[in-house]
């Protein structure tokens, strides 16, 4: 049986205990879990991704497919989420600039408390769950900090921004120290008698 999710966005609805819940794709009602252990139900979503999950330079195109597999099992405290989400990661290599366009897969399991969690710690919000925060972490964390088209990607010319990978024997001829350049100057002027 499929749990009950709420697909519309940027919607509010209130809890059984009064609070105010955001709605959205990423928000998983577990009602039908009870708070018996040992129930569970798992769930496929296919879900436009959130803004910002990435970073500026590698990231989750916002508004593209993230498709999760999602289980759901109550146990003692809360409700044990474990899940696997696939999406597209696009960008640039940090060294080349070439566009980087990758597949992703990343593994994520939490547990949401039934009573009011600690700052550490998410909690349901009645029976409803929200599962941006675990996976905006996953994935910002399985993200490499610095990517690269190739891990011997020699970069870009610090003198003319040449493409090193396209052209392996670049060079601008011997570098001049610049303590002596203005004496490499003195062999372009012209001497007139």
């Amino acid at each position: 049986m499929i749990v009950g999710l709420f697909a519309q966005a940027d919607v509010s609805c209130t809890s059984m205990d009064g609070r105010k819940v955001q709605s959205g794709p990423l928000v998983v009602d577990t009602h039908e879990l009870g708070r018996r252990p040992g129930n569970e139900r798992t769930v496929n979503l296919s879900v436009a991704a959130p803004a910002d999950l990435g970073s500026v330079v590698y990231g989750v195109p916002e508004g593209s497919d993230v498709a999760i597999e999602l289980r759901l099992e109550a146990v003692m405290d809360g409700v044990l989420a474990t899940g696997t989400a696939s999406a597209q990661v696009k960008g640039e290599c940090v060294r080349c600039l070439d566009e980087l366009d990758d597949d992703l897969v990343v593994d994520f399991q939490e547990l949401y408390l039934y009573e009011d969690a600690g700052e550490d710690d998410l909690s349901l919000e009645g029976d409803l769950l929200d599962l941006e925060p675990v996976l905006r972490d996953a994935v910002v964390l399985a993200l490499p900090f610095k990517p690269v088209c190739d891990p011997e990607c020699p970069g870009l010319c610090p003198e003319c921004g040449a493409r090193l990978a396209d052209d392996p024997d670049h060079t601008h001829g011997d570098a001049i120290d610049p303590r002596w350049s203005k004496l490499s100057q003195m062999t372009d002027i012209d001497i007139k008698e």
